[in-house]
């Protein structure tokens, strides 16, 4: 609820109460979707299922959308929405080592904090890695990273601005790209599980 919190829209003990019944519902959902399945969430890695793009991709648009109808209807002011500074390059390697421990483990710090309270083992080691990373770059933060860190800074950024387009249209296009990407998608997973389907049969001695 940062954006209504931070243009005093709503109150502190507001924004508390609603972040704690949102974190709920989220978590709640998670699960029921199977995000905690980590064949699910790996699956986009591989080519299987890819739920986890549609839904996130969906999300992330759904709110952009959203906060510039709320900003043109004068609701909100965007310009005093909260977002920090990018480093582009620090930032791609650290998605790079984000994408890598998806694939690795199967969850991301979300969903793994959900399967690990349905008490899934493994989901627990990854949160217990999770804690490890933190403190191990906090206490590692100044002598080793922190160069690095504030590196290859952009400024206070969006990507629209960057490009120097609007941002409706700059959503309009990201729609567009998130239909086209959904389609694709749907290719390439009815194309690999029929591929895994055939395999499976072959295997089984039933394909003649």
């Amino acid at each position: 609820m940062g954006p209504l919190f931070t243009q005093g829209i709503i109150s502190t003990e507001v924004n508390h109460i609603l972040a704690f019944f949102i974190g709920i519902g989220f978590g709640f959902l998670l699960e029921a979707a199977g995000f905690t399945n980590t064949r699910k969430l790996a699956g986009v890695f591989y080519g299987y299922d890819m739920t986890v793009l549609k839904v996130f991709f969906t999300a992330a648009l759904t709110a952009a959308a959203g906060l510039l109808i709320l900003h043109t209807l004068g609701a909100i002011d965007l310009h005093m929405t909260y977002y920090p500074k990018t480093y582009w390059l620090p930032t791609l390697v650290g998605g790079l080592l984000m994408a890598l421990g998806f694939l690795t483990g199967g969850f991301c710090p979300g969903t793994s904090f959900c399967a690990a309270t349905t008490g899934k083992i493994d989901a627990m080691v990854f949160v217990g890695g999770i804690f490890l990373g933190i403190f191990g770059y906090a206490f590692t933060y100044e002598p080793i990273f922190e160069k690095f860190r504030n590196s290859y800074g952009l400024g206070r950024v969006n990507v629209a601005d960057w490009i120097g387009i609007p941002q409706g249209l700059f959503i309009l296009l990201m729609v567009i790209i998130a239909i086209v990407s959904f389609l694709v998608a749907d290719k390439v997973q009815k194309k690999i599980n029929a591929k895994q389907s055939k395999e499976d049969l072959h295997d089984l001695g039933l394909d003649e």
